[in-house]
């Protein structure tokens, strides 16, 4: 059995706090030779449009393409992907998608408004984004959940219409994407990917239509690039690599837990799995269990080298310290994997999504419990939420004075707007109280 490279932790270590900080720390958009390259590439298709995505998706994804025609995918031809599926596999799609667009559709707010006594009328408007820009990743692994569940919830915030972008190295389309895009109900699908993908969206071409929000996870170039347009377009979310903290109290068997921990690892090098326990005995069951069922990974190099770079298992000195753990970490992904979950609940304050309990897997969550998969990391849940209905659409106040409510309003108004020495701002209000 090879042996594991983890690093290992205890809270009692006087240098924890320090390497606890260095395997947390993750600057995947702040390299300026990336930056440099990004900038460039956005400039040059907002000057070139199309034909700077033509020559750019030759370059980067190794085609050889001559026009756009070329990058673009037919509602057709999404239809025949699906159709084109084993049985099985059409159905898991549709299982999938049902679960997502039944749990999603709770989160639709609601417009409402009030009468004041005067009859003014107060309140706010909820109403959808017209066009929303998907980004699907390609590449290491192409990810169909990843369609449904940014393209569901768009559809059930009422987005007039919604553009996928799909990069395709090699000319390589992936069909259990393109099954995906199908039964989201996707409206134009592009096979456009990195930066160049990003600006396509936030500025327009020829052929690809703006959009007013950008959303789906991508490589560092698709991270720095979505940063670099904010403000032009919404964007989600700067995503970093993906990650799990898992936490169990010594009941739960160790190989699920160390398969839990590689759900992540085999992301990507970059991912990050910590496994934090109490129990001694447990924590060295589990690293035993990783070191014999590593091998067992299609992935297993990946695996490896994330585990390497920036897992970790943490022995604490009780429950409080775990806790303390948990909401310092902030996760995407948090496992209570013990005997009480519900009791744990309420301490948690930072997480993307808390999976509670011996039996969910982390995996569940990523294709069809319900709840989005895109999701906070590295540490910005302490401010930042799952992707959502929420997230395409927006609020707009109404305010409806009476005649009666403008008058009284007034002079606190224009108290205010005179000690500002906004003038206009008096007089604007002054003119409508009744003498």
């Amino acid at each position: 059995m090879t042996a594991l490279d983890i690093a290992r932790l205890s809270t009692r270590d006087s240098d924890f706090t320090a390497r606890l900080d260095g395997l947390l720390a993750w600057e995947g958009v702040s390299d300026a030779e990336v930056q440099h390259r990004v900038e460039a590439i956005i400039a040059d298709v907002r000057a070139r449009g199309d034909a700077a995505l033509v020559e750019l998706s030759n370059r980067f994804d190794r085609l050889s393409v001559n026009g756009m025609d070329e990058l673009t995918l037919t509602p057709e031809r999404l239809r025949q992907a699906f159709d084109g599926l084993p049985e099985v596999q059409r159905e898991a799609l549709r299982v999938a998608a049902e679960r997502v667009r039944v749990y999603h559709e709770r989160q639709k707010p609601e417009s409402w408004q009030y009468t004041e006594a005067d009859g003014s009328v107060l309140g706010q408007q909820v109403t959808p984004l017209d066009r929303a820009g998907i980004y699907v990743p390609g590449g290491k692994a192409a990810y169909p959940s990843s369609v449904l569940m940014n393209a569901i919830p768009a559809h059930v915030a009422g987005v007039k219409e919604i553009i996928m972008v799909v990069p395709t190295p090699d000319g390589v389309l992936n069909e259990l994407v393109l099954a995906a895009a199908h039964l989201a109900g996707v409206d134009r699908v592009f096979t456009l990917g990195g930066a160049q993908a990003v600006a396509a969206l936030a500025y327009g071409t020829e052929t690809v239509p703006r959009v007013d929000k950008i959303v789906g996870p991508g490589n560092i170039y698709v991270a720095t690039a979505k940063r670099a347009v904010f403000g032009q377009v919404g964007i989600d979310m700067i995503a970093g690599p993906s990650e799990i903290l898992v936490l169990s109290d010594g009941g739960t068997d160790p190989e699920w837990l160390a398969m839990d921990l590689f759900s992540q690892a085999e992301h990507d090098e970059d991912a990050q799995s910590i496994f934090v326990s109490w129990d001694a005995e447990h924590l060295e069951a589990v690293a035993e269990a990783m070191a014999r069922l590593l091998p067992s990974l299609e992935r297993e190099a990946i695996a490896r080298e994330s585990l390497a770079q920036r897992g970790a298992l943490i022995h604490c000195r009780d429950e409080t310290e775990a806790v303390e753990l948990i909401n310092r970490i902030a996760a995407e992904h948090l496992e209570l994997s013990v005997a009480d979950p519900d009791a744990w609940l309420p301490r948690v304050r930072h997480a993307g999504a808390i999976f509670m309990g011996r039996h969910t897997a982390e995996a569940l969550g990523d294709y069809c419990a319900g709840p989005n998969h895109v999701l906070p990391t590295s540490g910005t849940a302490r401010f930042s939420s799952p992707l959502g209905v929420y997230d395409f659409q927006k609020r707009s106040s109404i305010i409806h004075c009476s005649e009666v409510g403008a008058s009284s309003l007034g002079p606190t108004a224009s108290i205010l707007a005179r000690g500002e020495s906004l003038t206009a701002h008096a007089r604007s209000a002054e003119y409508r109280i009744k003498s």
